[in-house]
């Protein structure tokens, strides 16, 4: 089991931290690549996939190996984040910085709670779920998954679609909750 640091900086967000480090120790367990992911995939990502494909008693995870570190912000916080080291000052809801497996460091996932409640709202969806899925969406980012065309696009929220599906079966979806303002 990976090194995992669970991090709320949301004044308002109640971590619900030991589903979500199982959720995640689950997905690094249990997630496969299908054949339709390879051609989207990072080099990086593509080896790990054949590697899953050609495992006979142990599939390793799509996740390189070493720590990972998981920070619900607010949107100003990720904002900034973006700004700082992706040099782009507008929102998003996701960054990822890839680790260094050299260093035993599969990276880090800075996800914004604000965007994932506004989103929640807005198409009338669990508030939990969707901010799994947003971790999902960073976890995926380092097992090589991009997102950057449409066609990587779809197979990323495909490949989210499967583990949140995985997560579900599992009941590993953490009970997030936000205290009232």
């Amino acid at each position: 089991m990976r090194e995992l640091t669970l991090t709320s900086r949301h004044p308002r967000l109640r971590l619900d931290r030991s589903t979500l480090a199982r959720a995640l120790a689950h997905l690094d367990a249990e997630f496969r690549f299908t054949p339709a992911d390879l051609p989207t995939l990072s080099p990086a990502g593509r080896r790990r996939a054949r590697a899953q494909v050609a495992a006979k008693t142990h599939t390793p995870s799509a996740v390189p190996p070493g720590a990972l570190s998981v920070t619900l912000l607010t949107d100003p916080a990720l904002t900034l984040l973006h700004a700082d080291f992706l040099n782009d000052p507008t929102p998003t809801d996701v960054i990822t910085f890839e680790g260094d497996p050299t260093l035993d460091h599969a990276g880090d996932i800075c996800v914004s709670v604000d965007t994932a409640l506004a989103y929640a709202t807005k198409h009338q969806l669990p508030f939990a779920e969707e901010l799994l899925r947003y971790v999902i969406h960073g976890w995926l980012h380092l097992a090589g998954y991009d997102d950057l065309e449409p066609r990587k696009k779809r197979r990323q929220r495909a490949a989210e679609d499967r583990a949140l599906k995985l997560l579900r079966a599992a009941d590993l979806v953490p009970a997030f909750m936000l205290k009232p303002r």
